[in-house]
């Protein structure tokens, strides 16, 4: 690892390509090798293909790329570009602080931010030129206040809620809300949307429910002539499974990362997972029987076995309560992670005649040989969704993105 000269104001840490650098003002200093031995490998061809095969199922339809919290846990600028280039023209994040980030990166695509604003974020949105979404009565009264300050146009998407119960206007009031925003200045009426809450389960009758609800908003609009550019309400679920809610613009999130919503959806589309998490081994001993491993004595050695010790714990996303629950692949093979998993560390059991050395990969989640840990086992393990898990993974792990040249050279197969 190379020196780098002393740090000053402007400091920004930030992995990019397969290393880590460090940004002072303007310049990069580039260190070889992750700080940290356990990272997230993501793979931007992947991610490019994924894309690409999105474009073409809904085409004529254009496609708005999900890269709310941080791209799903893989890196928000990166995957971004990538994305772009596959055919997504738009963008979406839940906050307008992400926003600001892509376009700190330089990104100009149009951003359109989901999760509403209050009163105070208003400049923030037409600073960084972010799409707003509107869904109250206060947001609507703060829009009306905002427009009629601004010198340009504002562009919002109007979300009504049509059985999320999340938020939205309801439904049933979408003419009164239409009057009262044709009555808004200097407002630029990008989308229209909504929700759904059931699209990836195996019985769409709600989903299909909803669908008319938003189509009798759609309606009201055209009848009051209010000029939407874009109508949309699918996600990744609707994607795979409801082309009648297409529209002329979708929403894909965790599908662009390589996973279904759920094991209820059709896989209508081929995905391949964009991250690979991995470690290395940090110590290899042998234990006799009746010996205990890490905290509380939650697991003991049943025969003379050897147990490695790995540098990733709950602070990096490994849940404690995957502890005495889950596997990792080690040279290969399945072996299991046995005691309480730390705050830094995991242990895994690799059997009386192991091979393995520190320094050995460690594959947490992903492929390595023939051997794989899937995203399901993770699911299953922890009681919960793809998304949730890509998420949990610490900002303490570096990102190292791979396969960057090939992400827009090569087209879906």
């Amino acid at each position: 690892m190379r020196s780098v000269a002393p740090i000053g104001k402007g400091l920004h840490f930030r992995p990019t390509g397969i290393r880590l650098s460090i940004k002072v003002d303007q310049q990069n200093q580039v260190f070889s090798k992750p700080m940290h031995p356990t990272i997230a490998e993501i793979d931007l061809a992947a991610l490019f293909r994924n894309m690409r095969r999105i474009v073409q199922r809904v085409q004529p339809s254009e496609v708005m790329a999900v890269v709310k919290a941080d791209a799903y846990g893989h890196g928000a600028v990166p995957c971004a570009r990538t994305l772009l280039r596959a055919g997504a023209t738009r963008l979406a994040v839940a906050y307008p602080a992400e926003g600001a980030e892509l376009r700190a990166a330089g990104i100009e695509a149009p951003i359109h931010v989901f999760a509403g604003y209050f009163a105070e974020q208003i400049p923030e949105f037409l600073e960084h030129h972010l799409e707003l979404t509107v869904s109250n009565d206060e947001q609507l009264r703060w829009l009306r206040d905002a427009a009629a300050r601004a010198r340009r146009p504002v562009p919002v998407h109007v979300k009504f809620d049509t059985g999320m119960g999340r938020v939205g206007f309801p439904w049933e009031q979408a003419p009164d809300v239409f009057q009262r925003l044709r009555e808004c200045p200097n407002v630029q009426f990008v989308g229209l949307m909504t929700h759904f809450s059931t699209a990836d389960e195996a019985d769409k009758s709600f989903a299909r429910e909803q669908l008319l609800r938003f189509q009798a908003v759609i309606d009201a609009a055209r009848r009051l002539h209010v000029p939407f550019q874009y109508w949309h309400a699918a996600n990744s679920a609707a994607i795979l499974d409801l082309p009648e809610t297409w529209f002329n613009l979708v929403r894909p999130g965790v599908m662009m990362y390589g996973y279904y919503p759920s094991d209820e959806v059709s896989h209508s589309v081929k995905l391949e997972p964009v991250l690979r998490w991995t470690s290395r081994i940090l110590q290899v001993k042998t234990v006799e029987p009746g010996t205990p491993v890490s905290y509380g004595r939650t697991w003991e050695a049943d025969r003379a076995t050897t147990v490695a010790t790995v540098p990733v714990g709950y602070a990096d996303g490994y849940r404690r309560s995957l502890s005495n629950r889950m596997h990792a692949l080690v040279r290969g093979r399945r072996v299991p992670v046995v005691g309480r998993v730390c705050m830094d560390m995991i242990m895994l059991d690799l059997g009386p005649d192991a091979k393995a050395a520190p320094g050995d990969e460690v594959v947490l989640l992903g492929q390595q040989g023939d051997a794989q840990i899937d995203m399901t086992e993770f699911c299953r393990a922890l009681d919960t969704i793809p998304y949730e898990i890509t998420c949990m993974i610490g900002k303490r792990v570096p990102r190292v993105f791979v396969n960057e040249d090939a992400s827009g050279s090569r087209d879906a197969r």
